[in-house]
C-alpha cells in the first residue's frame, strides 16, 4: 500500500477535471462559433440555413458518442480508469486542432463541410466514455461522506472549460470585427486546445501506475449490462434527460437564441452566457457539499421540479432586451442545472453495479447526451424557425425535466453505503 502514496488528492482531482474541462471547451465553443462555422463550411445566403447546417454537424458529434462510449467503457471496466482517460483526451485534442485548422468551403469545396462533420464524428467517439469515466473515478477514489462533493469537483471541470470557451468567444468578439472573426477569428479557440489537451495527456499520464481494482469478471460489460441491468440503462438515461437538453438549450443555444430573438450583439450574448457559467461552478459545489449531508435525490427532486414549472417563465423573462430580466431569466437555470451537476453523479455512481459501472454510466448517459442533448440546438433552432414560436427551446427543456423527475422517484438513495476499496492517496 505504500507505494499509492504517491498519488495524491489533488493529482486524482486534476486528472479527472482536466479532460472534463477540455470536453466541454471544445464542444462549446463549436456551440457559440456555430453562425462563424456555417459560414464557412456550408454555402447558403440564408443565415438560418447555415445555423442550422452548423448545428446538425454539432449533433453528428453527439451520434458517435454511444459507440465511443462501449470502446472506452469496455477499457474503463477491463483495462483500468487511467488508461481509458488517457485515450480519449488524446482523441479530443486531435480532433479539435484538426476543426481549427480545416480549411473552408471557399478553399476546398465540399470536402470541407465532409471533414468537418468526420472531426466531429471522430471528437464524439473521444468524449463518448470522458465525462462519466472521470466521474467513475474521483467517486471512486473519495472517501464516505465525500463522494457527492468530490463529483461535483470533477464537475467543475465542465463548468470552467465551458466558461474558458465563452471568456474566448467573448474576447475575440470584443477584439475582432465581425468579419475577421467570420473569416478566422473562430479558428483560434480550436487551436488553443491543443495546450489544454497537452497538459491533460501529461497529468494523466502521471497515474498510468496507479494500483486500480477492475472489475473480476472477464466477460463482456455491455453484454452483463444488455442482459442483466437493461432497466438500469434507461433509468441512468432518464436521469441525465435534464441535464442534456436543459444543458443544450439553456447554456450553448442560448447564444445563438438571444443574438436571433433579441437582436443582442455576439459580445453581448457571450458575455450573458460567461456570466452564467461564472455562476454554476459555486452553485453545483454547494449542493455537491449539501448532498453529502442530506442525500441526493430530493435534492435533483427539487432541480427537476424547478426545470418543470420554471423553464417557460424563465425564457419569457428572456425574450426582450432587457439585461436585467435575461440575468435573472438565466439564474433560474443556473440554479436548477447547478444542482443536477453537483449531485446527479454521485447518485449514480452509487446505485450502479462496480463491474459495469463505467460501460452503464458512459452508455446511459451518452443516450441522453446523444439523441437528445446533442439534437436540442438543431431542435431548438428548427422549432423557432418553423412555428415561429420564441418559446420553443423552454418546452423541451420542462419536458427533460419531466422525465427526469420521474425517474428520480424509480431510483434508490444509496449514498451511506461503502463503494469500493479505494487506492489511499496521500494528503500531498
Amino acid at each position: 500500500m505504500a507505494a499509492t502514496q504517491t498519488f495524491s488528492r489533488r493529482r486524482i482531482l486534476a486528472a479527472g477535471m482536466i479532460g472534463n474541462m477540455l470536453e466541454w471547451y471544445d464542444f462549446s465553443i463549436y456551440g457559440f462559433f456555430a453562425v462563424q462555422i456555417g459560414a464557412t463550411f456550408f454555402p447558403s445566403e440564408d443565415r438560418v440555413s447555415q445555423a442550422l447546417a452548423a448545428f446538425g454537424v454539432f449533433a453528428m458529434g453527439f451520434i458517435t458518442r454511444p459507440i465511443g462510449s462501449v470502446i472506452v467503457g469496455y477499457i474503463g471496466d477491463r483495462r483500468g480508469r487511467t488508461t481509458a482517460l488517457t485515450i480519449s483526451i488524446v482523441g479530443m485534442a486531435a480532433s479539435t486542432v484538426g476543426m481549427g485548422l480545416l480549411p473552408g468551403y471557399a478553399t476546398i469545396g465540399v470536402a470541407a463541410p465532409i471533414l468537418l462533420t468526420l472531426l466531429r464524428m471522430l471528437q464524439g467517439l473521444a468524449v463518448g466514455g470522458e465525462a462519466s469515466i472521470a466521474g467513475v473515478f474521483m467517486i471512486e477514489q473519495a472517501p464516505q461522506g465525500r463522494r457527492a462533493l468530490a463529483g461535483a469537483i470533477g464537475g467543475v471541470g465542465n463548468g470552467l472549460g465551458i466558461q474558458a470557451g465563452s471568456l474566448t468567444a467573448l474576447a475575440l468578439a470584443s477584439v475582432l470585427s465581425p468579419e475577421d472573426l467570420a473569416a478566422w477569428g473562430w479558428r483560434i479557440p480550436f487551436l488553443l486546445g491543443l495546450v489544454v489537451g497537452i497538459g491533460g495527456f501529461l497529468i494523466r499520464r502521471a497515474l498510468r501506475d496507479m494500483p486500480e481494482r477492475t472489475a473480476d469478471s472477464t466477460g463482456s460489460p455491455i453484454a452483463e449490462l444488455l442482459q442483466n441491468h437493461l432497466g438500469l440503462l434507461f433509468r441512468i438515461a432518464g436521469l441525465a434527460c435534464f441535464t442534456a437538453i436543459g444543458f443544450q438549450a439553456a447554456f450553448i443555444y442560448i447564444a445563438d437564441w438571444l443574438q436571433t430573438v433579441d437582436g443582442i450583439a455576439p459580445q453581448h450574448a457571450f458575455k450573458i452566457n460567461s456570466m452564467s457559467m461564472l455562476a454554476i461552478t459555486p452553485v453545483s459545489l454547494f449542493f455537491g457539499w449539501l448532498a453529502d449531508h442530506v442525500g441526493r435525490r430530493n435534492l435533483l427532486l427539487i432541480g427537476a421540479a424547478i426545470g418543470v414549472l420554471g423553464s417557460v417563465p424563465f425564457f419569457m423573462l428572456m425574450q426582450n432586451d432587457s439585461t436585467a430580466r435575461i440575468y435573472l431569466g438565466q439564474a433560474g437555470f443556473v440554479l436548477a442545472i447547478g444542482i443536477q451537476f453537483g449531485v446527479l453523479q454521485a447518485l449514480m455512481v452509487e446505485t450502479t453495479p462496480e463491474s459495469i459501472r463505467c460501460t452503464a454510466l458512459a452508455i446511459g448517459n451518452n443516450i441522453a447526451w446523444a439523441i437528445l442533448g446533442g439534437t436540442t440546438p438543431l431542435v431548438a433552432a428548427w422549432l423557432v424557425y418553423r412555428t415561429a414560436d420564441e418559446l420553443s427551446p423552454a418546452y423541451l427543456i420542462a419536458g427533460a425535466a419531466a422525465i427526469t423527475f420521474v425517474s428520480l422517484l424509480l431510483t434508490p438513495e444509496n449514498f451511506r453505503n461503502e463503494l469500493r476499496k479505494r487506492v489511499q492517496p496521500s494528503t500531498a
